[in-house]
């Protein structure tokens, strides 16, 4: 009953928080799969248990827990080096942001930035595509949420003097040009015009 109760967090966060198209979605899949097997193994072995058939209550109880040692180790790597719903932030970045928009209305994207101070990020959701929107000295900036590398959240990384900094593996992108200023990425990423009626990606 615990690890249904569990689950619930788990698949918000898996649904939620979890970056499309990366590294992170791979194992949070593998990690939600590694779970749901283990509490089958365990329900397996509490029914052979039940028929007296202790052997295969052990042998199967023992797959389970190796299962679920695989699962808790994966579900570590999502929080720490992932950090999947940790609050990791730093110093000024301002409170966590999302917004969406409609992706023909290009005014929203100008709309949206509004209020960020210099150096703060907020993620916009732009129909299926995740922009971060973001404030340097030179003004307002829009560009896509998913490092080239792994897929990590931008928006959910460092933005200062115009470039930002990738919270998993350190890659480093000018937010105006797109271009990488440091690896592991080699790929650089797309930019957008923070203008009226100017649509994501025009």
């Amino acid at each position: 009953m615990a690890g249904l109760v569990a689950a619930v967090p788990g698949l918000v966060d898996y649904l939620g928080s979890v970056p499309p198209q990366s590294s992170a979605k791979e194992r949070a899949t593998r990690h939600a799969l590694l779970n749901v097997a283990s509490l089958a193994l365990f329900a397996a072995g509490w029914l052979a248990g039940r028929t007296r058939h202790d052997r295969v209550k052990l042998a199967v109880q023992s797959v389970g827990t190796a299962s679920l040692c695989a699962g808790g180790w994966m579900g570590g790597t999502l929080s720490f080096r992932n950090q999947i719903g940790v609050d990791h932030r730093y110093a000024n970045a301002g409170k966590w942001q999302e917004a969406r928009i409609d992706p023909d209305d290009g005014a929203a994207i100008e709309e949206v930035a509004h209020g960020l101070d210099v150096n703060q990020m907020k993620l916009v959701h732009v129909g299926g595509r995740r922009v971060a929107v973001g404030r340097t000295g030179k003004g307002y900036v829009a560009f896509q949420d998913r490092c080239t590398h792994k897929g990590g959240p931008l928006s959910d990384g460092m933005l200062m003097c115009g470039t930002v900094q990738c919270p998993w593996h350190g890659s480093q992108f000018d937010v105006h040009t797109g271009e990488v200023m440091a690896g592991p990425a080699e790929k650089d990423i797309e930019t957008y015009d923070v203008h009226p009626r100017k649509k994501i990606g025009a």
